[in-house]
């Protein structure tokens, strides 16, 4: 497009990258996005900072930033979104220019093109229509906090916040010309082992270890397909244990033991099955390892939904629009279903059929990532166009 500025856009992205802003602690984003609205003009009574940190199981330091931008022409508002928050590896990144790719200097941060390249995205679609005074209609800018920590932003948005936007586009991961159409669904599950102590060379048989219940249980799990990729029959999902904790010193038998895990799968009912798989696995371990006088060990296990899965139909309006942007440019728009979870996914179970599109960067969440400048550039060409084309 005549009116799409390469250099600054490049600039925008770098500049957001470089912003430290893990999940919880967006606070300085959202102000870097807020001084940029404030000086290309956009009056306060179009911004909004919504009270979702507040509303979040994991508190933060301020909600999601919501813009709203009347029509300057007629047709259904339109909704572009892109979550501000990255993982803890990318604090502290320095962006650098390596010809086609933006890394990060130090080699142990990730870069944090993910997710502010889909930020960046969004911000120069706002600034370049206002900037140009190119015709729109009325548009919603949604800069959601705490994606990365379980979609908590996108879930405690209130709907009629974002203006009931019909069509809505969401930046996140993947090449420019990837539209992912549905995700997965989750849960988080909590597991506290009990067992009994005592003192380990003395008398270790007074004592029921409650790490070998754990071991028990997840040995039951890896030895019966529960854990890891899960394939029974024409059913598929996946589970984690990601995080234990237990124990204070080799001479006492460990008394309880804590585990965070996690079970997806596209089908609810057989995401309850993994999930009920853990329950069943963990609470006869915990029968199994006794104390001399006969005492077992107990579980409390609970487990929480965290997002529920979505797939569009290829006719719905939004997708349908989607492939359009993206064959403006000369790409071929390639569908596919997202394994992780997406702030589309509260989107879309808020009644906003939600799109999301590539902006550039891959091997997220690792010191690997890097964002792919001309994919970059081709996401902000696609933005302007949804933002502006009728």
């Amino acid at each position: 497009m005549s009116h799409f500025n390469h250099t600054v856009a490049i600039q925008r992205v770098t500049d957001l990258i470089a912003i430290p802003g893990k999940s919880t602690q967006e606070g300085r984003v959202v102000q870097f996005l807020r001084d940029a609205l404030k000086r290309a003009g956009v009056p306060d009574s179009q911004v909004a900072i919504d009270d979702a940190n507040k509303r979040s199981s994991a508190g933060g330091e301020v909600g999601n930033l919501i813009v709203k931008l009347p029509g300057t022409k007629r047709g259904p508002r339109r909704l572009l979104m892109a979550h501000v928050d990255t993982v803890p590896l990318a604090v502290g990144a320095k962006p650098v220019r390596d010809g086609d790719l933006i890394k990060s200097a130090d080699p142990n941060t990730a870069l944090g093109g993910d997710d502010r390249s889909g930020a960046a995205v969004i911000l120069n679609a706002l600034l370049t229509i206002l900037k140009h005074k190119l015709p729109h209609p009325p548009l919603t800018f949604f800069w959601p906090v705490q994606e990365e920590i379980g979609l908590l932003g996108a879930r405690h948005v209130q709907p009629r916040a974002l203006g009931n936007p019909k069509l809505c586009f969401n930046w996140d991961g993947g090449a420019a010309h990837a539209v992912a159409i549905g995700a997965t669904g989750a849960y988080d599950i909590h597991i506290d082992v009990f067992g009994t102590p005592a003192h380990a060379g003395a008398h270790p048989e007074q004592g029921a270890s409650a790490i070998a219940m754990a071991s028990l249980a997840i040995a039951d799990l890896a030895t019966n397909g529960w854990h890891g990729l899960i394939v029974k029959g024409k059913h598929r999902g996946t589970s984690n244990i990601g995080i234990i904790n237990g124990g204070d010193a080799t001479n006492v038998v460990t008394s309880r033991v804590r585990l965070r895990a996690e079970a997806r799968s596209h089908d609810p009912k057989f995401r309850v099955k993994i999930v009920n798989a853990f329950r069943e696995s963990f609470t006869k371990a915990a029968l199994q390892i006794r104390t001399d006088a006969g005492q077992p060990g107990r579980v409390d296990f609970q487990a929480e939904h965290k997002y529920e899965s979505f797939r569009l139909a290829p006719t719905e309006p939004s997708v349908v629009t989607a492939c359009k942007a993206i064959r403006s440019i000369g790409l071929e728009p390639e569908t596919r279903v997202s394994n992780g979870g997406l702030d589309a996914n509260w989107l879309t179970a808020h009644g906003l059929p939600t799109v999301t599109l590539g902006c550039g960067q891959s091997g997220i969440h690792t010191t690997d990532e890097v964002l792919h400048v001309p994919s970059y550039l081709q996401a902000c060409e696609i933005a302007l166009w949804l933002a502006t084309t009728m």
